[in-house]
């Protein structure tokens, strides 16, 4: 399964950025612009991700501007992460 398929990145439409589907997660993605990423919750469970999840801890702790988890990665970062965990 193509990583566009597992990962459904929303558009800035109200509509669609409230939707996420059951089992899966909202994280925004980037160092200035950031974006919107619907991913499953099994993500969380892998060491590379937990890596992510560090960054975000260390950069924001509880507090996260967007209103979601934001992760303070470049995208390409996180496309690779994502891919390795979807094999």
């Amino acid at each position: 399964m193509a990583i566009r398929q597992m990962m459904r990145r929303s558009l800035s439409s109200e509509r669609r950025s409230a939707h996420v589907p059951k089992g899966h997660l909202a994280v925004y993605i980037g160092e200035n612009e950031k974006r919107r990423f619907v991913i499953p919750l099994s993500y969380l469970n892998h060491s590379s991700f937990q890596e992510l999840l560090s960054q975000a801890e260390e950069e924001f702790g509880f507090h996260h501007p967007m209103g979601g988890l934001t992760i303070p990665c470049r995208e390409d970062l996180f496309n690779e992460v994502v891919s390795s965990l979807s094999r």
